[in-house]
């Protein structure tokens, strides 16, 4: 499902970043994406739990590297982006996996469907007071005891990116503080599975925070 007409602005200036630098992007970091060993050991594990076979979704899915790692790992999983022009980059380096174009606000699946949601930093363009909307809607769409993996970059200044790659585009990064987005979180139906915060990689400016959550089977 795409986006309306009526849609909030941030959502349109996010696809139309992306589109203008999807190839630019995915060539720059095609060897630093997954190149951690935290964020390959995290993905590992979500997988583990969520289970061999299960229904999963990459929402934010960018140029598909973590949905094809998911797909590896043996998950049944399909990726979800704003950006028409990423995903062409997905389905072209993923063949066989499926990729759809729509907001994560508003996801075209029934209550229940999932055993799995990863967004991984797909949530920093989202406005903070956007975020309880955002992880409602992930907790739709999760069946009970169903698990959540978000990564996004740990701090409280926002980053912007201002023609990158020499495109006419301009965007900003959020950051969060982690101890907040559990508190969302929680807010949210979930509870708290692991709190991981490394420290910055070479080419990182902040630390990196990855929360995994599971459905809290006490939440109405």
């Amino acid at each position: 499902m795409t986006d309306s007409p009526a849609s909030p602005d941030f959502l349109a200036a996010t696809r139309t970043f992306y589109d203008a630098i999807a190839e630019d992007y995915s060539d720059h970091f095609r060897r630093a994406h997954l190149a951690q060993p935290f964020d390959r050991a995290l993905l590992k594990v979500f997988a583990e739990l969520v289970g061999a076979g299960a229904a999963v979704a990459d929402l934010g899915c960018g140029p598909g590297r973590v949905t094809g790692f998911l797909a590896a790992e043996g998950l049944d999983v399909f990726g979800l982006d704003l950006s028409p022009a990423m995903l062409a980059v997905a389905r072209r380096e993923n063949p066989g996996l499926r990729f759809e174009q729509g907001s994560m606000l508003e996801l075209d699946l029934p209550d229940g469907k999932l055993a799995g949601v990863v967004s991984w930093y797909s949530s920093i363009h989202t406005p903070v007071e956007r975020l309880p909307a955002l992880f409602a809607e992930f907790r739709r769409v999760l069946a009970p005891g169903g698990h959540l993996l978000l990564a996004f970059q740990a701090g409280e200044e926002p980053r912007r990116h201002d023609r990158p790659w020499g495109h006419p585009v301009s965007l900003d990064f959020l950051r969060r503080d982690p101890e907040r987005m559990v508190a969302l979180l929680e807010e949210a139906g979930f509870a708290l599975t692991s709190r991981t915060v490394r420290a910055p990689g070479p080419t990182e400016p902040v630390p990196q925070a990855y929360l995994l959550a599971q459905v809290d089977s006490r939440a109405r």
